[in-house]
């Protein structure tokens, strides 16, 4: 492990840590080309289902604000849980409220904004320290989680946002192999918590695995106490998952089903397994 990290508190179901503090500045570069670059009719094309480009620039901003305003300046107040509400509910609610109250701000003055307070968000994650505890990472099952997951989510917000700009406009998906390497690793740390009520023999391992160069393999195995990822100690897996990096990220952030993976993926060995391992999510879904 990294002597950067010796004092990190362990989590090792979630594997070795990941360190994305020194990428956020070059990314917020790299995304701040699109907007900047955008013509005007490029705002109203529909980014994710039922936000433009114009609304996914906003909910950027109204992340960095959030980060901003918990991490650094200690704020606390803001929107609260309704009675009963679940927290992909109130994350989705919060979100398209935001959207909804900046709808006045034209795409220049948000283009601006964005530029700002995404430089300071950088600055924010290159001086954070890995080990300290931070906010949860649901998908992950870790709360309180450590700040260097944290970070490499925060960190695949800024990745996958700009990439479905650029798909939104014509674009294809920034073939940069080390932003992307950084979030598909963190995507993976999913996989024990996606396995979590899969039933198998204690030591079963399951891989999957990435093509290209911003890929790699991960393996999971069974408890005890819980699935965890681990450096396989088999040549031969109960099951091997195989998938472009495409067809990857686009499936843990939704923008594929796992029945598309599937159908895409090369599977070796127990194909229940597989098809549990393909049901993924790295996003409040």
């Amino acid at each position: 492990m990294d002597a950067r990290f010796s004092d990190v508190p362990r989590y090792p179901w979630l594997g070795d840590p990941i360190d994305a503090r020194a990428l956020f500045a070059p990314e917020h570069t790299a995304l701040m080309v699109m907007p900047r670059g955008l013509a005007p009719a490029d705002w109203s094309q529909e980014a994710v289902p039922c936000w433009t480009v114009r609304d996914l620039v906003a909910h950027l901003l109204g992340d960095f604000y959030g980060r901003l305003a918990r991490g650094r300046d200690g704020h606390r107040e803001g929107p609260a849980f309704a009675p009963g509400e679940a927290l992909e509910t109130f994350i989705h609610r919060v979100n398209q409220e935001w959207v909804e109250a900046v709808s006045r701000v034209s795409p220049a003055a948000l283009t601006d904004t964005v530029g700002l307070m995404g430089g300071q968000v950088a600055e924010f994650f290159a001086a954070t320290d890995p080990g300290a505890p931070s906010l949860g990472v649901s998908w992950a099952g870790a709360d309180p989680a450590p700040m260097w997951l944290d970070s490499a989510r925060d960190f695949t917000e800024f990745c996958t946002h700009r990439q479905q700009i650029r798909h939104a406009v014509g674009q294809l998906t920034d073939p940069g192999p080390r932003p992307l390497s950084v979030v598909l690793d963190t995507f993976m740390r999913a996989l024990p918590h996606t396995s979590r009520d899969v039933d198998a023999p204690s030591g079963t391992q399951v891989q999957l695995h990435i093509d290209g160069p911003a890929g790699g393999t991960w393996t999971v195995t069974a408890p005890g106490p819980r699935w965890s990822l681990a450096r396989p100690d088999t040549v031969r897996p109960t099951a091997l998952v195989r998938l472009d990096a495409e067809t990857a990220w686009r499936l843990c952030t939704r923008g594929i089903g796992p029945a598309t993976a599937l159908a895409r993926a090369r599977i070796d060995g127990d194909r229940g397994l597989a098809e549990a391992a393909c049901r993924i999510v790295s996003i409040i879904y």
